[in-house]
């Protein structure tokens, strides 16, 4: 039986995320044989409230030393190696990644490579207001030719809002999913974006279909449990 790498994930942010995560992984390794070959995951979950104070008040170096602690206690745990279940914190994932006792999969890097795959140039950018104002997506993406669009200042805040009023505990309303594609649909028409990122791993809990507007979901939870699968993958 080949080994494999023990998977350390930064969870609680937020926690429904979290638990697709760890759903998703098992499921990547079932087969037909039923051979119940599953990788050892350890989850450390994290006080989002705490994470979310921080960002406010953009004390990022508190940020990189909570994320840095969580690392240190996942190796001390026995991770190989870890990832970060959320897209927000990889605003700060250079200044984590630099510092980190274990190896990293990037969520912004993982993604990036899968819309290159798909020959995208274009991808319209949902996430929480703090992703949605950063420029990390960008970052990755233009360094590959694509352009990465986000919503209008109104329609941004009406994502964050519902993101943490609702979706992010939980709620899932029929309501709040045609906002979404409302949103999503006027971009499609006045920016002419060919893509949509799910920027925040709960987006594919109200947003499930591979594709809406005529334009492809990039499932930001799943690309990422695929580099993670993997890595773990790969051996020791």
């Amino acid at each position: 039986m080949k080994a494999m790498k023990r998977i350390g994930l930064i969870g609680g942010l937020g926690p429904e995320s979290t638990l697709d995560y760890y759903r998703e992984i098992i499921n990547s390794f079932k087969d037909e044989k039923g051979t119940l070959n599953y990788p050892e995951v350890i989850i450390y979950s994290v006080n989002l409230s705490e994470f979310l104070n921080y960002m406010k008040i953009k004390a990022y170096d508190q940020v990189v030393t909570v994320f840095l602690e969580k690392i240190t206690a996942l190796k001390n745990a026995g991770a190989d190696f870890a990832a970060i279940t959320a897209n927000t914190p990889h605003l700060l994932f250079d200044q984590i990644s630099k510092r980190s006792e274990l190896p990293l999969i990037s969520i912004v890097e993982a993604t990036c490579r899968e819309a290159v795959r798909k020959g995208l140039k274009k991808p319209g950018l949902f996430g929480t207001g703090f992703t949605m104002s950063a420029t990390f997506y960008q970052a990755s993406f233009n360094q590959h030719g694509m352009e990465v669009v986000i919503p209008a200042q109104r329609d941004r805040e009406v994502i964050h809002n519902k993101l943490f009023s609702e979706i992010e505990q939980g709620i899932f309303k029929d309501e709040t999913r045609q906002i979404l594609l409302d949103i999503l649909q006027r971009m499609v028409r006045e920016n002419h974006i060919d893509s949509l990122i799910l920027g925040c791993t709960e987006f594919p809990l109200i947003l499930p279909q591979v594709e809406y507007a005529g334009i492809p979901m990039l499932n930001t939870t799943q690309i990422h449990v695929k580099a993670i699968v993997e890595y773990c993958s790969s051996g020791k």
